[in-house]
């Protein structure tokens, strides 16, 4: 996922991909606790997955509070 890809996404997308993002890496932290964790780079992915669009709906509401 790249921010461009990101940039071009409404806010309420943003918010959907965020929560499924989160989803994500609860269910790795879970898989780790428990010892079934296979792909453990993935968990590096996700939390800057999360981090950029954050990032991302960061950017978009200070251009909307700028732009009123």
């Amino acid at each position: 996922m790249d921010a461009q890809e990101l940039k071009s996404k409404t806010p309420d997308q943003l918010q959907e991909q965020l929560v499924s993002l989160k989803k994500e890496a609860f269910n790795l932290r879970f898989q780790q606790a428990t010892g079934q964790l296979e792909n453990t780079a993935r968990m590096r992915a996700v939390r800057r997955d999360v981090a950029r669009v954050r990032t991302i709906l960061n950017q978009k509401a200070a251009e909307a509070a700028a732009s009123n």
